[in-house]
């Protein structure tokens, strides 16, 4: 009875001397439309890391809509939906169009706080009017900004191509800027938007721009497939283009810029789409913000990011006013 005693007594401080926030620590849900291997994942992931990490327990689900077949996502979503059930986390974030979605309807009717990033599409698509747990990041690439800055480096420049896989979020940035067009004009210039999901025609289209655009503006590549339907492996994709680009390669995200990809633009970091996701879910699980109370965050400011390789390859030089904010990467 005594050995008993003790041992309860014991136990009983132990409780005493750990830490409180540990036994009552959160839990945040985070489901990735794509895999952590995707430059653009792992930059919104180190963010919510660093930022949410040390308060919270942070779990991870990976959809892989990016390598999967399409017909396998609603499988994936699934997938995400028995995790969330296991889990019973206090906020689900949402990276990127795909995982919103798949997820939404299903999330719409709980009361998990649900804080979205990277979103292409107006969630208003998605998010039914009765849903009051939902907040977020949208996500817009810097179209018109880029043609005017392209205008100052290639002031010849008529025609551009504007270069996406034919995945969820290039149908949904194509819908968002071009509506139901594929060509549209800018500010003079003749843009065209073209999504492509095989391997050969991507390749043929890099090819084929000389002579009839004056640069080129890769968006996403990474679920270009084979004609097998094998996905590419998006490095050596990127690569390609580098080297066999007819005219000069620009970009729209930071993954895209170095001596073996493309010059570079003003692009959007995932760092930051993870950084202000993670400034959201703090104000609703340490503040207690109602989702419904915090109006969504347009991440639009955009990086002048380049590649002084890929400038000198193209030989191009930068305006004043643009070098003087610019980041290299090499």
């Amino acid at each position: 009875m005594k050995k008993q005693k003790t041992a309860f007594t014991t136990f009983f401080l132990l409780l005493l001397l750990f830490p409180l926030s540990v036994l009552a620590q959160k839990k945040v849900f985070v489901v990735e439309s794509y895999h952590a291997g995707y430059a653009w994942d792992a930059s919104y992931k180190k963010a919510l890391q660093e930022s949410l990490g040390t308060r919270y327990k942070l779990e991870f689900f990976e959809m892989d809509t990016k390598r999967l077949p399409k017909d396998q996502h609603q499988k994936m979503s699934d997938l995400a939906w028995k995790k969330y059930l296991e889990l019973k986390p206090d906020l689900v974030v949402l990276g990127d169009d795909a995982a919103l979605i798949h997820l939404v309807k299903r999330l719409a009717d709980t009361k998990t706080p649900v804080v979205y990033l990277g979103i292409n599409s107006n969630p208003r698509d998605h998010v039914p009017p009765t849903a009051e747990n939902f907040t977020g990041v949208l996500e817009r690439p810097l179209l018109k900004r880029s043609i005017a800055f392209l205008q100052a480096l290639i002031p010849t420049a008529k025609k551009i191509l504007v270069l996406f896989d034919d995945d969820v979020t290039a149908q949904v940035s194509k819908k968002e800027i071009f509506g139901t067009k594929d060509s549209t004009v800018i500010n003079g210039v003749i843009v065209d938007f073209r999504m492509i999901g095989t391997l050969h025609e991507y390749k043929e289209a890099v090819l084929s721009a000389k002579g009839q655009y004056d640069a080129a503006v890769i968006g996403l590549y990474q679920s270009v497939k084979t004609a097998e339907g094998t996905p590419v492996d998006a490095e050596e994709l990127i690569s390609w283009v580098s080297r066999n680009s007819t005219v000069p390669p620009f970009a729209f995200w930071d993954f895209a810029v170095g001596a073996n990809r493309t010059v570079g633009g003003l692009v959007l970091y995932g760092r930051d789409m993870g950084v202000l996701a993670a400034g959201l879910a703090n104000n609703i699980l340490e503040k207690g913000v109602p989702p419904q109370k915090i109006i969504p965050i347009l991440n639009n400011q955009g990086v002048f990011l380049f590649s002084r390789s890929q400038l000198e390859k193209w030989k191009l030089t930068l305006p004043k006013e643009i070098l003087s904010s610019a980041l290299m990467v090499d």
